[in-house]
């Protein structure tokens, strides 16, 4: 039996604990559906220096910074209605990415009688590889220095949407606060963060991958060793196909090939489920 994610130190404890030099600015804690602490949440919007220098003492502090956003005409959802569900989560050490990447590619893949797609429709989106497997893409060389890449990375994003806000997640590794927050984004695809942590996880390891922000439904990461040629990207598309189908699916390419050239040289990717 898989082990239930344990539950997240006081946040507030930890939130006080922070150096008074780094001006945390009004904020509260967040409580999930089921009554467990989630998250800090900030009342305004987030900083690039501010975030950095979060990052810089995620080690001493325990907490995790992220950027927030919300959904779409409704600035509550899902942070401060606490449309959280950190209790119902497992433990990511529980899960291999591997088996649950195999896993998501067959779900995907698989047709039947009510695809809108005819089987060699659905092949095409996945070609090369159609319902095949390729297996774990192997890991990539490190550009930049990750921690400092996803600094520059949040002060894009921040460049690009200045309205964007802080939360802090008590969790040992960027890969874990989705987890530990209890996100539900992915839910029409897997209701088990815990799961898509543990592909974090590897992907930390591959490709020296950061979380970096979260929306309602959406995904950032920071990427200091991205794919840089063709190849390359087409095999971490198929993983990205297998972790978040929308990408592909609902997203600007139409098949895994075009997917994959968005990906050679990105420093940052985003995923989406609908």
């Amino acid at each position: 039996m898989l082990r239930a994610m344990s539950v997240s130190p006081d946040l507030s404890r930890l939130v006080a604990a922070l150096p008074d030099a780094l001006a945390l600015p009004e904020g509260r804690v967040v409580h999930g559906d089921d009554g467990q602490p989630a998250l800090w949440v900030s009342d305004g919007p987030a900083t690039a220096p501010l975030w950095t220098a979060l990052r810089a003492t995620h080690a001493t502090s325990g907490l995790w910074p992220l950027l927030l956003d919300h959904l779409g005409g409704d600035t509550a959802r899902p942070w401060d209605d606490g449309e959280l569900w950190p209790a119902d989560m497992s433990d990511p050490g529980g899960w291999d990415a591997a088996t649950l990447l195999a896993g998501w590619w067959a779900d995907h893949t698989r047709t039947d009688d009510a695809d809108r797609l005819s089987q060699p429709e659905r092949l095409a989106v996945t070609a090369p590889y159609g319902q095949r497997w390729p297996g774990p893409a192997a890991p990539l060389p490190v550009g930049d220095d990750p921690d400092l890449h996803a600094d520059e990375c949040v002060a894009f994003m921040l460049a690009d949407n200045p309205k964007l806000r802080l939360g802090l997640v008590a969790a040992t590794r960027g890969a874990d606060s989705v987890t530990t927050a209890g996100w539900q984004g992915p839910a029409n695809v897997e209701n088990d963060t815990a799961k898509l942590s543990a592909v974090l996880r590897s992907w930390e390891d591959r490709f020296a991958a950061r979380v970096i922000g979260v929306g309602y439904a959406e995904l950032y990461l920071s990427v200091a060793a991205p794919p840089t040629d063709a190849a390359a990207a087409l095999h971490v598309a198929a993983e990205h196909f297998a972790f978040c189908p929308d990408n592909v699916w609902q997203g600007a390419a139409t098949d895994l090939a075009g997917y994959a050239g968005q990906l050679v040289d990105a420093p940052i990717w985003s995923f989406w489920w609908d």
